[in-house]
């Protein structure tokens, strides 16, 4: 396989719908080549897993190229955890199984001191609840029980909104001094979708009442364009937000998608979350969707001290798949004008992000791409940031997409993104983040527990038509791709 290039699929630039999707034969068709194609994302799974498991069992990550393992999560087994949703949906219930008894037997909260209550939540507690979603095996939702009765502690502030860091062991929160002590929108933000399924699964409904209490505090908070600036203060009990960056990559992003997916959870009942969503996006169509130059390329800028910044992080491309979930959601009906806008800000900002794919070397995307106008390139991969970490968010919003609106254009370009990641990343003994997306010999001994939570997930069920997940009716994933059921489910 050689990347195919850039500047291709052009008609699908500004978000229209090119062709016609009513053909039964055509959908039929993409469907039994996807079928054939899972087989090989699964392949990617058993080569991660075979190693993990003779390796680095139990422990919080596998380096691919050196088989070393470590315990740089604060070991709790974050690699295993984070896996096994991924493992149910593949088929690979014996490896599941011998999961949930690492997890029965071993995995113990008892010992863990600082960790990210953000990333701990999204990704062990997440992971530790959709286990139990699909098995129904309570040691799941016991250690999920004992892991949010920790976490769930970073919330005792003077206002209620949560501190960055927690201490496991002695309940002691704090917040990152590398970020002047503020809180962080996108962290404080995220947590709701994992302490409502826990509360109502054990009952306990202080999970809910506390991570609930954020959005009210952010509901009352909300600017007149919707658009949040990615850092708060708390003084005495009064929040206020501190710095004007506004952005929908990191420190933002998924504060947003949960305002939709709290909603969606609760059985699209509590206005006042897709209240917020609709407003965001509205401030978001007015100023943050941007062209690139000469091609116009559709783009989600960042906003400083009131001026656009035109660069758009890969962790941005979530918003494809959000306002295509929006869209179809919306109460106004799909017909409308505001769901139609979001459908094809949702398609423009896909092909985008596919884009920053498939304009590099290796086909695969930097961290951020930057949109100077007069350079005669649309993108430019910046020095800074021309890593790639393995990331999710493009084939999430092409899974999306694909369900969605069954255009089978999402598979093929989901396709061409695996093979590059099959070519350049993949090592002896997993696969590895690139140091250059310009540079095909530039792999490295990193490999992040949310390449087998959401990237493998994501393009696994982008080539499984016959999958359980049905994320307009009956599931909702969490921002690492966990899937749990809907209240009404």
């Amino acid at each position: 396989y050689e990347p195919l290039g850039g500047s291709r699929f052009t008609e699908y630039k500004d978000g229209d719908s090119p062709y016609d999707l009513t053909s039964t034969s055509t959908l039929h068709q993409s469907d039994e080549l996807a079928r054939s194609r899972r087989y090989h994302v699964l392949g990617a799974m058993k080569h991660i897993w075979k190693n993990y498991k003779e390796f680095a069992f139990g422990r919080d990550e596998l380096h691919p190229i050196s088989k070393s393992a470590t315990s740089n999560w604060g070991g709790m087994g974050t690699t295993l955890v984070d896996s096994l949703d991924t493992l149910w949906l593949m088929g690979m219930k014996d490896e599941f199984w011998e999961g949930r008894d690492w997890v029965r037997d071993n995995l113990s909260h008892d010992h863990v001191g600082q960790v990210s209550g953000f990333e701990t939540t999204i990704r062990s507690l997440g992971g530790l609840l959709a286990a139990y979603d699909f098995s129904k095996d309570k040691t799941f939702l016991d250690k999920a029980d004992d892991l949010g009765s920790r976490l769930i502690k970073a919330y005792d502030t003077p206002s209620g909104l949560p501190h960055g860091s927690i201490n496991l062991q002695t309940g002691r929160s704090s917040n990152f001094g590398w970020n002047s002590n503020a809180y962080i929108l996108a962290e404080i933000g995220t947590q709701q979708v994992e302490y409502r399924y826990l509360a109502r699964a054990t009952g306990k409904e202080s999970y809910e009442k506390k991570s609930d209490h954020v959005f009210e505090i952010l509901h009352d908070m909300q600017p007149d364009d919707g658009l949040f600036p990615q850092n708060l203060r708390d003084d005495s009990g009064s929040p206020s937000f501190s710095g004007s960056k506004i952005s929908f990559g990191a420190m933002g992003d998924s504060t947003y998608e949960y305002m939709l997916k709290i909603w969606v959870q609760g059985g699209k009942k509590e206005d006042m979350y897709r209240e917020m969503w609709d407003k965001a996006m509205m401030g978001v169509h007015d100023q943050l969707v941007q062209k690139t130059t000469p091609n116009g390329l559709t783009f989600l800028a960042d906003r400083n001290d009131g001026r656009i910044d035109r660069k758009m992080d890969h962790l941005a491309c979530f918003m494809g798949g959000a306002l295509a979930l929006g869209a179809y959601t919306d109460p106004r009906g799909l017909e409308s004008d505001r769901a139609q806008r979001d459908l094809k800000t949702a398609k423009a900002l896909t092909y985008t992000c596919y884009q920053m794919y498939a304009r590099t070397k290796t086909g695969i995307a930097p961290e951020f791409m930057q949109f100077r106008s007069g350079s005669g390139d649309d993108m430019q991969v910046p020095g800074s940031a021309h890593f790639y970490i393995l990331r999710p968010e493009t084939v999430e919003a092409f899974y999306y997409l694909n369900k969605l609106t069954g255009d089978p254009i999402y598979r093929e370009w989901g396709w061409e993104v695996f093979q590059s990641i099959e070519k350049y990343c993949k090592t002896k003994y997993g696969y590895g983040s690139l140091k250059d997306v310009n540079n095909p010999g530039s792999v490295e001994d990193r490999m992040e527990s949310f390449f087998m939570a959401e990237t493998l997930k994501y393009l696994y069920l982008l080539f499984d038509p016959d999958s359980e997940i049905d994320p307009l009716n009956k599931h909702v994933f969490n921002t690492e791709a966990h899937p749990v059921r809907i209240f009404e489910n």
